[in-house]
């Protein structure tokens, strides 16, 4: 049968048949995860693979004993091209299978004692060679590579909070010691890693940013800790130095830190210990002079009372801790951090918005902030692009809809001025249940009700009072039933 056939294509005396055993040869193809086509020198499939038979669709039964081009569904036979010229072919590009899989192939001649007696095949999937090509230009745009372009005149705020977190910051960066970010998303635990990395004596170091969450297990292993020449499938030749040789002398900010496996845990406090790494798929160690920064969102402590942390990789990393206010704790900074981002959308958008009116901040003021200073950008940019041409001032109508419950405790804010600025319904379950879009239509419910009354009905003057064509406030009376 095929092996029979396969030990006659490669037996050609008795010392090649004490070299070549065709029992150790059909296990050998038959365990790797390449796909493996091979043909006799008439060019009839003599031998395939089970990898052959997972990518192609095609057992044994239906390609055994038939001509090369069996299998083809687009291109041409590179078994019979290599017969016919007796040279390799690489990287050529076809469609294989019923299910016309996308695959390159590799073919090479099979001599014995000089003498062309068939050839053998290596087919790859296209499409798993692309998803790993994705996976790795997605690693890419993870993995920033940066100059630290913030500093500390850069975090804006006033408020004992924020100015108390801002000076450990600053006393943080003159000690080379690990320092642990912990805060909400979006209280900008990026930008004290940059201002700290700026004002550190590693500021001339590269600063190298790594989404710890983003990245699978293995891809984060080889990534931070580089790899050696055949450490795994794929590997580049000449293997990879990792992101803590490529920071060394400068700072790697681990972000999301809370999410790295236990695995990899063991690794980095290696590092943190010993100032040493190994690469993947090697036993020496390589030294590293490097200033890790790391953040996370996440209750560490809890996450080490479920077995889900390690207790010695917390207190490595917790040597500085600094903890950055949620937004929600210094509402007195809003204003401030309102102008700044004004000043930047105004330049970023092409307009020349001056202020946010006291009511809009007051608004602003009320709000719980779930998503904190990056909600907060969100908001405001959202509203200058509500604005028309040529207005300046941010109204309370320009704002989009938030939703006033204190995400917290999950009450209902009691304050007046918030409930009057967008005189919305009382019962939060009414808004959980409709969510964002439906507090929006009760709001411009409620506020197209009042400036009618205080109009006395006269809607040109109240589309004037909204800033909104006469046209438009009869679209949005009907939408409402108010046109009566």
């Amino acid at each position: 049968m095929t092996l029979e056939r396969v030990g006659k294509l490669i037996r050609n005396d008795e010392k090649a048949t004490q070299v070549i055993n065709a029992e150790l040869l059909s296990v050998i193809i038959n365990s790797t995860q390449d796909a493996i086509s091979v043909v006799d020198d008439q060019g009839i499939e003599i031998l395939i693979n089970p990898a052959y038979t997972r990518l192609t669709g095609l057992t044994a039964e239906d390609v055994i004993g038939k001509p090369p081009t069996v299998d083809i569904a687009d291109g041409s036979s590179m078994h019979m091209q290599v017969l016919k010229t007796g040279k390799a072919v690489k990287g050529v590009s076809m469609k294989v299978g019923p299910k016309r899989r996308e695959v390159v192939v590799n073919v090479a001649p099979i001599r014995v004692e000089g003498k062309l007696v068939g050839s053998v095949g290596v087919i790859h999937d296209l499409s798993e060679i692309r998803k790993l090509s994705e996976e790795l230009e997605g690693a890419k745009r993870l993995i920033r590579h940066l100059e630290a372009k913030y500093t500390f005149k850069d975090i804006m705020g006033e408020s004992q909070e924020i100015r108390e977190a801002i000076e450990q910051a600053q006393n943080a960066a003159q000690i080379p010691a690990t320092v642990l970010l912990r805060g909400e998303s979006g209280t900008g635990k990026e930008l004290f890693a940059h201002a700290i990395h700026h004002l550190s004596e590693r500021q001339k170091g590269q600063f190298i940013r790594v989404n710890c969450a983003a990245l699978s297990e293995n891809l984060l292993e080889s990534e931070l800790f580089g790899y050696v020449d055949g450490a795994f499938t794929g590997a580049r030749r000449g293997g990879k130095i990792g992101l803590f040789e490529e920071a060394n002398g400068g700072t790697l900010f681990l972000d999301e830190i809370g999410s790295i496996s236990l695995k990899l845990q063991v690794k980095l406090l290696r590092v943190l210990q010993e100032k040493e790494l190994i690469r993947v798929g090697d036993n020496h160690p390589i030294p590293v002079n490097v200033r890790v920064i790391a953040a996370t969102h996440v209750n560490l402590e809890e996450k080490i009372r479920r077995g889900k942390f390690r207790e010695d990789l917390y207190y490595r990393l917790n040597v500085i801790p600094i903890v950055i206010p949620p937004l929600r704790q210094r509402r007195s900074d809003i204003p401030l951090l309102a102008d700044h981002l004004l000043r930047r959308f105004n330049q970023d958008y092409g307009r020349n918005v001056e202020k946010i009116a006291e009511q809009s901040l007051h608004v602003l003021e009320q709000y719980s902030w779930p998503g904190n200073v990056r909600e907060l950008e969100n908001v405001l940019g959202r509203a200058i692009i509500n604005m028309k041409r040529g207005e300046t001032v941010i109204e309370p109508y320009h704002l989009p809809a938030l939703d006033l419950i204190n995400h917290q405790n999950g009450r209902a804010l009691k304050s007046p001025e918030a409930r009057e600025s967008y005189k919305i319904d009382s019962h939060a379950e009414t808004i959980y249940e409709e969510g964002f879009e439906g507090l929006q239509r009760k709001w411009e419910r409620e506020l197209l009700i009042d400036v009618i009354q205080k109009t006395g009905g006269n809607k040109t003057k109240a589309a004037q009072v909204l800033k909104i064509s006469l046209r438009n406030l009869y679209y949005k009376l009907e939408r409402h039933g108010l046109n009566d």
